[in-house]
């Protein structure tokens, strides 16, 4: 390979790599999280993460220093709204099934709407797959291996959350710029830190969970929006959709590694089903929709 070529491979293998630790970085954090659930509740750990999370952002991008005319704060708002409802529902799934299965789950949100901006015959292909994968991930058989049907709600509602966020952040981002994250993710901190206060209430605040909770929102929140939006300036819009799609299964290795999930050979060719489906949508889609992943 030529130095020239060498060079310019750079940027592309750069953005490739930081999009992956951004991936990793997501789930460490949910992994988190749920340790944190026997102490706060899935309510509580929302409030560490939309809170801190919030207050890191903040001191980082400082968006009030940006002068926004002519913006529209009920986007804002909606934007941030969708972060809150999205993260705590995905969180309450957290509790009942597993990380790797609550993500696939939740992905069918933006496969839904990536499957929504393309009309090729194709496509039918890619929703037999996510059928196929959503009914392996719950099979029939002994209590041991049935998942929570409390829980698939909760990550379904989260996936409806997920699109949500992608429609209304995009209209956010347009308007506000890299300063909508900041602001969403403070709106979002609004509703969630009552919810946790209510729930929790003095557990929120004891210190010794403060490590644990500051490690949460940083591997939830700063760093992985932070390495993203390096992603997304130097990768073309299908490339970052695709990879995007390696999410579950991030999810189920860090389940695996982290929180002593394992899933069955079915559920992982289930989840290998919805990581396809989502890499060949993005690829036959005609408009993709690319933006940091939320959970």
């Amino acid at each position: 390979m030529s130095d020239a070529r060498a060079t310019s491979l750079t940027p592309l293998l750069l953005a490739v790599g930081v999009l992956l630790i951004a991936m990793a970085s997501y789930q460490c954090g949910a992994a988190i999280a749920k340790h944190l659930f026997p102490a706060v509740g899935a309510q509580g750990a929302t409030a560490y993460r939309l809170g801190l999370g919030a207050l890191v952002l903040l001191v980082l991008r400082r968006p009030w220093r940006t002068r926004q005319d002519g913006g529209d704060w009920r986007v804002l708002w909606g934007y941030g709204l969708s972060i809150g409802v999205m993260n705590l529902v995905f969180y309450l799934a957290l509790k009942r099934i597993p990380l790797g299965i609550a993500v696939a789950l939740e992905f069918t949100g933006p496969l839904a709407l990536a499957l929504f901006h393309s009309r090729r015959l194709l496509d039918a292909v890619w929703v037999a797959l996510v059928a196929i994968g959503l009914v392996l991930l719950m099979p029939p058989g002994s209590t041991s291996t049935r998942l929570d049907p409390v829980g698939v709600g909760y990550a379904l509602a989260a996936g409806v959350g997920w699109a949500l966020y992608i429609v209304l952040g995009q209209k956010a981002g347009a308007q506000y710029g890299s300063n909508a994250v900041a602001w969403g993710t403070s709106v979002a901190a609004l509703f969630a830190m009552p919810i946790g206060i209510a729930h929790a209430g003095q557990a929120l605040f004891s210190l010794p969970l403060l490590p644990l909770a500051l490690g949460l929102a940083i591997l939830s929140s700063a760093l992985p929006y932070t390495l993203e939006m390096i992603a997304m300036t130097r990768l073309p819009t299908r490339t970052f959709g695709t990879l995007l799609s390696l999410e579950p299964a991030f999810a189920a290795l860090a389940g695996m590694i982290f929180l002593d999930e394992h899933l069955s050979a079915l559920q992982w060719f289930a989840i290998a089903a919805v990581i396809i489906a989502s890499a060949g949508t993005v690829l036959s889609a005609r408009q993709v929709v690319a933006e940091p992943l939320p959970t």
